[in-house]
């Protein structure tokens, strides 16, 4: 007899989710300012693995999850526009603090952290 919970998680719509990430599109409200249009990135959700491995970094956390979970920052012409070395540099030379701020805890949004994600479920 087959549990409840393992018959609901074998149904064809519940996906790996190291496949199929979680993306969502953001916003930089500074920047679409600057520009007459909205800015926009495409943040994705980080694996299991990269998320444990950014989270004990010490040096530069948010910038380094932001650019796990957004690809086009790693683009060579921003690099050379913004005159970074490395993407982190190209990124802080971009981006005000507080927006690498939001921009990170939104990549830890969609990877499942800062939210509630559960709920007990009360007897009775």
């Amino acid at each position: 007899c087959m549990s409840k919970f393992l018959d609901m998680m074998l149904r064809p719509e519940v996906e790996d989710v190291a496949k199929n990430l979680p993306t969502a599109q953001y916003e930089v409200k500074r920047l679409s300012r600057l520009v007459g249009e909205p800015v926009t990135l495409e943040l994705r959700a980080l694996p299991y693995g990269k998320a444990q491995e950014l989270r004990e970094l010490e040096r530069d956390v948010e910038v380094h999850i932001l650019l796990a979970g957004c690809q086009d920052l790693k683009d060579e012409g921003l690099r050379a526009k913004f005159g970074g070395v490395m993407p982190a540099e190209t990124v802080k030379a971009m981006l005000l603090p507080g927006e690498i701020a939001d921009l990170s805890r939104a990549v830890e949004r969609l990877s499942g952290y800062r939210q509630n994600t559960i709920r007990e479920i009360k007897n009775g």
